[in-house]
């Protein structure tokens, strides 16, 4: 009888297990969240599947704005259409494409523009199977107007749209015990891990390190138990994004807060959360590259390392004011009923109305009045 080869989370268990090894018994959380997504051929992001759909149903874990309405990507058209004429650009770069929905509805709209003609669309993807799923979608409708790039170049002009992008950038975690911080990483230890490989047997639990690291915003009200994150690789990815672009604007989609509110002593848990069939958890050790992991935003580290990195601030408010003030009244008005339903889910308080932000930069010598942000620009609370 011939042994069956390791499975896929039996490879990626080894694969961590042997970083934590290497590491004296302990892997910072970052390092650990990043192998769980992106794990070349392990991770969560990088293997066979349709991670972004409407239900369990159909073996999707969660969904996004342009999945649930093609009205969100229409109205986000506007506001990419008016910064690529302010900017005085034609590409849009997209990061983290997802199935491409939203590629689909921003170019169907620059597509029946009567005054673009001269326009292109790049995806910067990193999965490769959400980039086979993509040019499945898209290849066939808008030809060489749409293309594909593995990173960012080094320089570029245009704009930039990243939904529900920042929120998947591995995080820091940090724990307050009542007198000192520590950074939590993961260990090993224990019989959790049922798998074949040839760590099976071997689970992973929390360790906490000793650390000068520090949330960015200390109200000195920190309470004993208190685990929070810290942001460093989407602060240094949007510093990237500066330190790069010559001409344009960027526009940020998320879920998240300001420092505030994000730092509130009463945030004992932090933001991290698990999704896997439409289900959210808090335990981001089990079901390790089945689900995905994600954290929310901290808008103001996000607005000030783009400042320092160069840019200006366009806006700053949440998903339902900036589609209100991109034209979604209209486009409900003439939609169907069920069109209708499933758009107010994009803005109804209570769904992703509020806990959704859009953070807009552009460079320091473009800047405009952006119609997003014409009523409702929460800059100052930043």
């Amino acid at each position: 009888m011939t042994e069956s080869s390791p499975s896929p989370d039996d490879l990626l268990h080894d694969r961590i297990v042997s970083l934590i090894e290497r590491g004296a018994g302990w892997l910072p959380f970052d390092e650990f969240m990043h192998e769980a997504l992106y794990a070349p051929g392990l991770g969560y992001y990088s293997r066979p599947g349709r991670p972004i759909g409407f239900g369990a149903g159909d073996g999707s874990d969660f969904v996004t704005a342009p999945v649930m309405s093609p009205l969100f990507g229409r109205a986000l058209a506007r506001q990419v259409s008016e910064a690529l004429d302010a900017t005085n650009t034609s590409v849009v770069y997209e990061f983290g494409a997802g199935t491409g929905e939203l590629a689909a509805q921003i170019c169907s709209a620059l597509s029946t523009s009567r005054s673009r003609q001269n326009w292109k669309y790049c995806i910067v993807e990193l999965s490769s199977n959400l980039r086979s799923l993509q040019r499945q979608s898209l290849e066939g409708r808008f030809g060489d107007r749409i293309s594909w790039l593995n990173c960012l170049p080094s320089t570029f002009e245009g704009v930039i749209v990243a939904n529900e992008v920042l929120d998947a950038m591995p995080v820091k975690l940090l724990h307050f015990d009542g007198e000192k911080w520590s950074e939590r990483g993961v260990g090993l230890g224990g019989a959790r891990w049922q798998g074949g490989g040839p760590s099976g047997g071997i689970r992973f639990h929390w360790v906490d390190k000793a650390t000068t690291l520090r949330p960015p915003y200390d109200h000195n009200q920190w309470v004993a138990g208190t685990v929070t994150e810290i942001h460093q690789q989407a602060r240094a990815w949007i510093s990237t994004i500066a330190d790069r672009l010559r001409r344009g604007a960027v526009v940020l989609l998320d879920y998240g807060f300001g420092d505030t509110e994000y730092y509130h002593p009463q945030r004992l848990g932090g933001t991290l959360m698990c999704h896997q069939l439409h289900r959210a958890d808090a335990d981001p050790l089990a079901d390790v590259g089945r689900k995905d992991i994600t954290a929310h935003v901290n808008f103001t580290g996000i607005a000030l390392a783009g400042q320092d990195a160069g840019l200006s601030v366009l806006g700053y408010t949440n998903q339902a004011r900036f589609l209100f003030n991109c034209g979604l009244l209209s486009d409900m008005e003439q939609a169907s009923v069920s069109e209708r339903v499933m758009a107010q889910r994009l803005v109804l308080e209570h769904e992703m109305g509020e806990l959704f932000k859009v953070l807009a930069f552009a460079t320091s010598s473009d800047c405009f009045d952006a119609m997003g942000f014409r009523e409702g620009d929460r800059s100052h609370k930043l």
